[in-house]
Parts: C-alpha cells; sequence; structure tokens
C-alpha cells in the first residue's frame, strides 16, 4: 500500500521515500518527516508534541494539558489567516463582513486508488498498472462555510507525490435554503489559494531557483535559507523568462551526486509563487501555487476553485538524482503517451535564416537542402500570414500572404512531401497586431481596461482567452491550416507579457481558456506535434508539456550562451523537451567549419534541429551537418530517452559535460566541451555515471570496464582552441553487433 493509516497518521510511501503527517488534537494537518523510507509501521505522532514547550512568548495560542501550544511552531501541512500563525498562508479569503480570519479545521479523511484528473487544469495521469492511491484531507471553518479538501497522490514507482487543494464556498446556494438554514448565501473571496504548504524541520538549508531574462533563461542561482521570506514567482501573465515554477530546496554539503535535496514544481503556466519562510525557531516553510498578486477569486455559494498541480520529489543522492526523477515523471506521466517512445523529427526552420523577408524560392531551396541532409519536418516560421506579412501588423489574421507565398501554403506542404518531408508552422495565436482585420473587427477581444488606453508591445495586444468566442476563434484558425495544409507541427509561440486585466479574476481565467483551446487542439489533431514557445524559454513549465511535449528552449543559439541554457533547463525538465538547434553562424568555409562542429554538439544535447538558411553552407559544411543528421538519428534514442548526467557544468568554468545512458545500460554518450584554449599540455579527467561496473564499453578501438569509467575516470584531450567539443559514444558488447560510424565527428573541434 501506498498510503498508510494508522490512527491520525498518515504514511505516504513511495519505492525510496516516505512522507508523514497526521492531524494534530484532531483539527491540525500537520508535518511530521519526509525522507528516506521509513518502516511502515513507524509512529511519529510525538513529534507534534515537541512544539508544546514552556518558553516565554506573545505568541501563546491555547492552554493544553498544562502547557502552552505555540501556533507558530507547529509544522503544519496547512494554515489560514487569523489564528496566530504569522507565516505564509496557504489560504486568505475575505468574508461578507470584510473580515479575513479563518479557522478551518479537521473533518475527516478518504483514500482512493489511482489519480482523478483535475478540472480545468493539466496535472500527471495514471495508467492501469499503476501504484497510486490518493489521499484527501477535509477541512471546513464552520463560521464562513469555507471548505478545503487536501489531496495527496502518491505514484509509488516514480517517486513523487502530487498534491493540490480544492476549495469550496459551502453556503448554500439558493435563496430557500439559506433562510431556511439562517446562513445566508455570502460570497468568499480567496485573496491567496496556494496549492500547498509544508514545514521542514529546523536545519541549514540552500535554495536553488532558476532566474534569467530574454536569451539568458534559466541559470542556476543558489543561496542560503535565512530568516524572513523568499518568493520566487511571475506576475506576467506567465511563467515567464525571469522566474521558472520549480525549485530546489537542499543541505548545504549536497552535491550534484549526494546529499538531501527536495524538489517543488508546479504544473501552471500562469502567474505563479513558490515561497520560503524561515521562521524564528528554524523551521522552514515551503509554499507553493498561484500568485496571490493582483488575486481576488469570487466563489459564490456552492462554487469550488481548483488550485494548480504541485510535484514533490525527494533525494538522497544529489541534484542530479532529483532531476532524472522529474525527467522520468514527465515523460512517463505527463507528456502524451503517444510520444513515450516515437522519435521526435529533426527540424528545419527558416526563422534565422531568412527572418519574415523571404521569397516562397528561397523556401523551396531550403527545404530541399533540409532533405538532403536528413532533416525530417520543415518548419515555415512567421511571415507567411496576413496583409502586411509578419506577426508585428498582423497577428490574429491567419490566412496566407498571397503576394509572398503565390502558390500557397499546400504548395509548400507538397513540395516537402515531394522531398521526403512534413510541414510544420508557426503561429502566435494568443496575440492580436493593432493594425489587423481582427483588431479592427473585434478591438474588445483583447485584454484591456475598459475606458483607458492599452499598451501595444511589438505592435501586439493580447486575446482574451477567458472570453469562449476568443477560444473558438483561435481554435478554428489554427484547426483550419492544419487540416488544409496537412501540418504535422506546430511552433506556438506567445511574444508579449499581459499589461492589463480587467478584474482579479482574468488572469486565471485566461489560464484555464488556453488549457481549454490546447486540450481541445491537441485531442482532435493526435498527429500533430505541438512546440511550445514564448520569445523563446519565457514558458518553459510543466503546465505547457502536458499538451506541447517540447518547448523552444531560448531565441538564444550561440552555443557557448545555450550550453548555460541548456544545463540550467535540465535540472527540472527532461532533455527530450528541450527543443535545440544548430543557429545561425558564421557559414560559407570551405575548410571543415570547426563552430559549426561546436554548435552542432551543443544542439544534440537536446531535440536536435537546424535555425539556418541552408542555401548559405559551402558543401564541405553541407556534408558536415549531414554527418551530424544521421549521428544523431543513430543515438537520439539515448539522449532523448535515457538517463541524463551533469557531470562539470559551464556555471563553473570553461567546461561542461554532459552524459546520457540508456535505459539498460548499454549504451552511453558523453558530450564534452570546453570554452577556452588548453593551456600548455593541461589535463583534463571526466569521471562518468550511471554504468554498469562489471560490463566493458567499447570507445575508439579500446575497452573499459565501467567501472575504471566511473573510478578511475576518462582522459579527455584538451583542444587547443577557444571552442573545443568531443562526442563519445560507448557501448557494451551486446550492441557491437550494432556499433555505429561517427566518421561525421572528429575527436575535438576548435575555433
Amino acid at each position: 500500500m501506498a498510503i498508510i493509516q494508522n490512527g491520525n497518521q498518515f504514511h505516504l510511501q513511495t519505492k525510496n521515500t516516505s512522507y508523514i503527517l497526521g492531524i494534530y488534537q484532531d483539527k491540525y494537518p500537520v508535518h511530521f518527516y519526509w525522507g528516506e523510507r521509513l518502516e511502515p509501521d513507524i509512529s511519529l505522532e510525538y513529534q507534534a508534541e515537541s512544539v508544546s514547550v514552556d518558553r516565554a512568548s506573545c505568541f501563546a495560542r491555547q492552554l493544553v494539558e498544562g502547557k502552552w501550544v505555540f501556533e507558530p511552531d507547529l509544522k503544519k501541512e496547512f494554515s489560514a489567516v487569523g489564528k496566530g500563525d504569522y507565516r505564509i498562508p496557504t489560504v486568505h479569503a475575505r468574508y461578507a463582513d470584510g473580515s479575513t480570519v479563518s479557522d478551518l479545521s479537521y473533518e475527516g479523511f478518504r483514500i482512493t486508488e489511482g489519480k482523478k484528473e483535475l478540472e480545468g487544469l493539466p496535472s500527471l495521469y495514471v495508467l492501469e498498472g499503476d501504484r497510486a492511491q490518493t489521499l484527501e484531507l477535509f477541512l471546513k471553518d464552520p463560521d464562513t462555510g469555507l471548505k478545503a479538501a487536501l489531496s495527496y497522490t502518491v505514484l509509488e514507482d516514480y517517486d513523487v507525490i502530487t498534491r493540490s487543494i480544492r476549495y469550496v464556498n459551502d453556503r448554500p446556494s439558493d435563496p430557500q435554503s439559506a433562510a431556511m438554514s439562517g446562513e445566508g448565501g455570502s460570497d468568499i473571496h480567496l485573496l491567496s489559494a496556494m496549492s500547498m504548504t509544508v514545514d521542514l524541520p529546523a536545519a541549514p538549508m540552500q535554495y536553488i531557483q532558476f532566474p534569467g531574462d530574454w536569451a539568458r533563461e534559466r541559470s542556476v542561482e543558489c543561496c542560503d535559507v535565512k530568516h524572513g521570506i523568499v518568493s520566487v514567482s511571475s506576475s506576467r501573465g506567465y511563467s515567464s523568462h525571469c522566474n521558472n515554477p520549480f525549485l530546489i530546496l537542499k543541505e548545504p554539503a549536497a552535491t550534484e551526486k549526494q546529499g538531501q535535496a527536495y524538489g517543488f514544481a508546479l504544473v501552471y503556466s500562469g502567474n505563479f509563487a513558490i515561497q520560503i519562510e524561515k521562521a524564528p525557531v528554524g523551521t522552514i516553510r515551503v509554499a507553493a501555487g498561484l500568485n496571490s498578486f493582483d488575486l481576488d477569486w469570487t466563489l459564490e455559494p456552492g462554487e469550488s476553485f481548483q488550485t494548480p498541480e504541485a510535484v514533490l520529489a525527494y533525494s538522497a543522492q544529489g541534484m542530479n538524482r532529483l532531476s532524472q526523477i522529474y525527467h522520468r515523471v514527465y515523460r512517463e506521466r505527463l507528456m502524451d503517451q503517444r510520444y513515450l517512445h516515437a522519435s521526435r523529427p529533426i527540424v528545419i526552420n527558416n526563422w534565422e535564416g531568412t527572418g519574415p523577408d523571404f521569397t516562397e524560392q528561397q523556401l523551396v531551396d531550403i527545404m530541399r537542402t533540409g532533405a538532403e541532409i536528413g532533416a525530417e519536418v520543415f518548419v515555415l516560421d512567421d511571415g507567411w500570414f496576413g496583409k502586411y506579412g509578419s506577426g508585428r501588423y498582423s497577428c490574429g489574421d491567419w490566412y496566407v500572404n498571397e503576394e509572398k507565398l503565390p502558390h500557397g501554403l499546400k504548395y509548400l506542404a507538397e513540395e516537402a512531401k515531394a522531398c521526403g518531408m512534413q510541414m510544420g508552422l508557426w503561429f502566435e495565436p494568443e496575440m492580436m497586431a493593432v493594425d489587423s482585420g481582427l483588431y479592427r473587427e473585434h478591438p474588445d477581444w483583447c485584454l484591456h481596461v475598459k475606458g483607458r488606453e492599452s499598451a501595444p508591445i511589438y505592435g501586439r495586444v493580447v486575446l482574451d482567452l477567458s472570453r469562449p468566442e476568443v477560444c473558438e476563434y483561435i481554435i478554428g484558425s489554427v484547426g483550419r491550416q492544419i487540416e488544409e495544409v496537412g501540418l504535422t507541427y506546430i511552433k506556438w509561440d506567445c511574444n508579449r507579457y499581459f499589461t492589463e486585466t480587467a478584474d482579479q479574476m482574468q488572469a486565471h481565467r485566461y489560464m484555464l481558456g488556453f488549457y481549454h483551446v490546447l486540450k481541445t487542439l491537441t485531442t482532435k489533431y493526435p498527429g500533430v506535434l505541438f512546440e511550445g514557445c514564448s520569445g523563446g524559454g519565457g514558458r518553459f513549465d510543466a503546465g505547457m508539456l502536458r499538451y506541447m511535449p517540447q518547448t523552444w528552449t531560448s531565441d538564444m543559439t550561440k552555443p557557448e550562451e545555450r550550453l548555460c541554457i541548456q544545463h540550467g533547463t535540465s535540472y527540472g525538465y527532461p532533455v527530450v523537451s528541450m527543443a535545440s538547434h544548430i543557429g545561425q553562424i558564421e557559414v560559407g568555409k570551405n575548410a571543415r567549419n570547426p563552430y559549426l562542429e561546436f554548435s552542432a554538439l551543443v544542439a544534440m544535447g537536446g531535440n536536435f534541429g537546424l535555425e539556418m538558411d541552408l542555401s548559405l553552407l559551402s558543401e564541405t559544411e553541407k556534408a558536415q551537418v549531414k554527418g551530424y543528421v544521421e549521428i544523431y538519428k543513430k543515438l537520439r534514442h539515448i539522449i532523448c530517452q535515457g538517463d541524463f548526467y551533469r557531470l562539470e557544468s559551464p556555471f563553473d568554468g570553461s567546461y561542461t559535460t554532459w552524459e546520457y545512458v540508456s535505459r539498460d545500460r548499454s549504451e552511453a554518450v558523453l558530450l564534452a566541451f570546453q570554452t577556452r584554449n588548453g593551456k600548455n599540455g593541461e589535463q583534463h579527467m571526466v569521471w562518468l555515471e550511471g554504468l554498469d561496473e562489471k560490463k566493458r564499453y567499447q570507445w575508439n578501438s579500446r575497452s573499459y570496464t565501467g567501472q575504471e569509467l566511473m573510478k578511475a575516470g576518462l582522459f579527455l584531450e584538451q583542444a587547443n582552441a577557444q571552442y573545443g567539443a568531443r562526442l563519445i559514444y560507448l557501448e557494451a558488447p551486446e550492441k557491437a553487433s550494432q556499433r555505429h560510424s561517427f566518421s561525421g565527428i572528429r575527436q575535438e573541434s576548435s575555433r
């Protein structure tokens, strides 16, 4: 059993971890333990009593059996405003009389098999045969009618626990019932409605967040947890370039390979907050959910409000193991099952090669060259639609610009098919250009405040997806092109944050409409692969991965910068979710282009593709790129589906090393990079991970045991130039009959 109930204690067990909570004084859900797996019959209820100590304080809550119980000292699983807990609340509500005091008490529990979908929101799912159970704790405030159902789902084999809360206004919804009950039919306003809180024991801790901006998304920033509140959040309408809805809490000594680390991720793409507060007594509260900034959600009598899902994971073997937990569960129980074992196609996108100012013949030439080198999908980016032929002026007018494409999109799709390729298309469906026909017809369809001047950015305003008619317009516009052109790939862009919302519920209603659009389209067109994009990686989150199994990682395609971006992204998201292309770099060299090689190997660290005008390549460079494509096709099953190891970090110096190991540990790929000249014969060693100690692995005509590669290490000769890159493929003897040729890549590259 994944959930063991013993009196007032609930023991949630995954394959390797235990999460234990209880009900204190038959009222408060409190936290006892989260860490390595404990025996199922252990009882930790005594831990709650540790807060009942005689100490001087002006915060005394109540006297119990001769001792003061201090509300701020309880390690809680749920907290409200107004009863003595001054830390970050799980819920903050305002009632009809203007008060904000809530006192929700435990009413009961329910344990069920499996896991339900969240209404209107993306979430992890379970399949038949999964070992999964759900615990619900029911709380109610009898004075206000506010109820909360705390949901915990244990995915036993994946080592994760999901949490969410459903809030209900339990007052009668019809006037007659309200009058008979004497309770009245009062609205409840949710000013803060988190998905979860947990209080961890007093101990020195650090947190890792992933801040950034456009073209430098998801840096890695590690800070000590100090007294006070830290908030990692977005109030921009989307999860944003600047912060990510994923955070790691770790003990100071924890590294990639060892030590305790806790993960907190939100399956949500809108305004979010993950907050950490260290209490005066040293305990650490983590709260995650919707950002309370500008939130005032009205719950009418009888209505409910579902919070987004938080995915919690624990590792006793460091951060890399924590990442692997998220990678696996996202690949297998978040992304759609049809992508689980399917190879992602190699894309050639024209944007960095031509921008929006292309000709039809240019596109055909790029397509034909792409087919020659082995690309599988041609994606036409911005510039194909509307009167003006660019997103800045035509977003919303999703019809072909016949001046630029006189034969239409169907002609391009047929040309692609004749080359042995499929056809994809760029959209920015959530935007509307102020110079578009759609805006002239429906100026009220954008997010705006009536009577106030809107603030277009890049000539665009944001469509109001809280309106059903707007959602249906988007579904129809995208669906029509899919059907008429025969598209198999959609790149879905979003280049503008919110600046105006009409009320304090609109931002979340927008996300509910957005998820409705994505669910409708991906269900109706199961043969189409959707790739997320938001000014690059501005909406790279678990909510998007539910519908779009990959995201354009960043608009920055310089490989030396992409090392940091892809490395930081890998902490919370699987390699297969990272679209990573060779960008528009200096080409036209008749000799072998070493910087092209460096860029190609960085791009192989994710979902490999090309983002350039292939017609500018010399014949030598074209042969180079063809070699990279061939090699990636042979290795992508390891890179995209294997276990990923961060061996060396670009944030720590000039070396970056990534390792990918097949699930059966019979194959491995090593990608190693350096971003400065090797100096006077200096040596560099790398210690691999995840191999089978007893297996022998062949590389470069030599045989190594897994043990020696992991313990004695592998010597990597340094490049005598600024940019060096190396790909190493290791195979066990059972794979020897399928041995691949890697003649397309030399041992190292330099510039």
